[in-house]
């Protein structure tokens, strides 16, 4: 999978680096994800879900709240069809997914990225939609094709090397401008 790639590779020296295995249940996901957030506190939650319709490295935009209809691997499925009751019907990044697109397109890196605005109403999008609302929009989602489809492990674990890291960046120089207006 491409996240223990990355695991391998690792990131910038500044940077903890911790990769979970969420399963394909909404009742895990629902425990899980502010369980992690609790216990790191992390500046960035960066979520990998691999999609057989994929034929690109795929940033996603937002998460959405309602639609959920897929039984899980538990066979299990939300009553309310929704991640939270009463939440946003859809919770943006507040990464510049554009931004970040644009830079690693320029790296020359041999992954083509997309931009997507639709998870797909599955766990990915359930999942990314559970951590964007706990973080109030510091979490990322990135959909990767199967391994060899066209892309290898290795690939893809660069590829999402360079992608996580030109999101810190962007993610510090946004904060950055909010302090500087904040001092004025």
């Amino acid at each position: 999978m491409a996240s223990w790639e990355l695991e391998k590779l690792g990131l910038r020296d500044d940077v903890d680096l911790h990769v979970y295995e969420v399963p394909v249940e909404y009742q895990t996901v629902q425990r899980l994800i502010p369980a992690l957030w609790k216990k790191h506190s992390p500046q960035l939650v960066v979520h990998v879900g691999v999609s057989g319709m994929a034929t690109t490295v795929t940033l996603e935009k937002c998460g959405h709240n309602v639609g959920y209809k897929g039984l899980d691997n538990c066979r299990f499925c939300p009553g309310s069809q929704c991640c939270v009751e009463g939440g946003p019907e859809c919770i943006d990044s507040i990464i510049d997914m554009d931004t970040v697109c644009k830079r690693v397109s320029a790296l020359g890196l041999d992954v083509t990225v997309t931009i997507s605005k639709d998870a797909g109403r599955y766990l990915c999008d359930f999942t990314y939609y559970t951590s964007l609302y706990q973080s109030r929009g510091r979490s990322a989602f990135v959909h990767v094709p199967p391994l060899g489809k066209p892309y290898t492990a290795e690939q893809l674990g660069r590829a999402l090397q360079a992608i996580i890291e030109e999101m810190l960046d962007v993610l510090e120089h946004s904060e950055d401008k909010i302090n500087c207006q904040h001092e004025h």
